[in-house]
């Protein structure tokens, strides 16, 4: 009786994540068809603040049943880009889940803005399993997976990187990786920048989740 009911909790389990894996690729297919579509683009002005803000915290929930410390640092005032405001989210949150899904419990993530006008620079590093040299050409392409096992284990749908390229490419900017086995990854979202950022008012900020 004790076994059959262990079963039925593991099969339960497996159906919950399942039943999540499935609708978060429907989201991300929904999310990349809106994005694909060429709808007439939004051109506000953004804060990045509010963008770094908004994307870590779509992983927050993540980061903590992992226990992952996402730390954010030198987000200078001002600095601002001309787009959409929920594609930039969207983006940046994508890159900052695939941090905490990919590194080990216990670790941790940075999110940086750096400004080079007239480029802005959004970034995000881990210490985690990293990506071969091989794929690093291909991991923007949907549904594409390094690690099909590590994927299905994460929960990943394959979908997200391919977001960060069309947002990037929707903002007259581009994504690159920098990554090695075992030595974790650092993504770069750059985009045009809107404004020269006013001085900071301090060094360094930094938020812990």
């Amino acid at each position: 009786c004790a076994l059959a009911t262990s079963i039925e909790v593991v099969i339960a389990g497996r159906i919950v994540m399942e039943a999540h894996r499935a609708g978060q690729t429907i989201d991300d297919l929904l999310e990349l068809s809106r994005i694909e579509l060429g709808e007439e683009p939004v051109r506000d002005l953004v804060d990045l603040v509010d963008v770094v803000h908004d994307g870590v915290a779509r992983a927050h929930q993540l980061a903590e049943l992992k226990s992952i410390v996402i730390e954010s640092f030198d987000i200078p005032d001002g600095a601002r880009v001309t787009g959409d405001r929920r594609q930039l989210v969207s983006a940046l949150g994508n890159l900052v889940e695939n941090a905490v899904k990919y590194s080990e419990p216990g670790s941790s993530v940075q999110v940086r803005v750096r400004v080079q006008p007239p480029w802005v620079e959004l970034m995000v590093a881990d210490h985690g399993v990293g990506i071969p040299a091989a794929d690093h050409t291909r991991i923007f392409e949907r549904f594409y997976r390094v690690d099909k096992g590590r994927g299905r284990e994460t929960g990943g749908t394959g979908l997200g990187l391919s977001i960060v390229r069309h947002v990037a490419t929707n903002h007259r900017g581009d994504v690159q990786v920098s990554s090695a086995e075992g030595e974790g990854s650092t993504f770069v979202l750059r985009l045009p920048l809107a404004t020269s950022p006013q001085p900071r008012r301090q060094v360094e900020q930094r938020s812990r989740i």
